[in-house]
């Protein structure tokens, strides 16, 4: 997982490369596997929750995801966290500058 987050203004932006084979339901029977999908993404700054996204098979692979919120969260760390279909859950962290 790759995470930019950059804080100017009272705005921050982050920009996150989210590492993901996102196998659809249709790909899936045509390959003979099992569907596999990140169906849950969370962002947090230390306490606050600043996403909370709920996402189904029609993601690209390795989705590419940006969004702002407001407040100056400079030199704090965001913590993004995907679950997927399976039930495996990766956590990517960076420093906003």
């Amino acid at each position: 997982m790759r995470i930019k987050a950059k804080s100017k203004g009272g705005k921050t932006t982050v920009k996150a490369l989210l590492k993901h084979p996102m196998m659809s339901f249709v790909q899936a029977k045509k390959a003979g596997k099992p569907a596999n999908f990140i169906t849950h993404i969370t962002a947090k700054v230390g306490d606050m929750q600043v996403l909370d996204a709920s996402t189904s098979q029609n993601l690209s692979k390795n989705p590419y995801l940006k969004f702002a919120f407001k407040g100056d969260a400079k030199g704090k760390e965001i913590e993004i966290t995907w679950v997927d279909l399976s039930g495996k859950t990766k956590t990517g962290k960076a420093k906003i500058k």
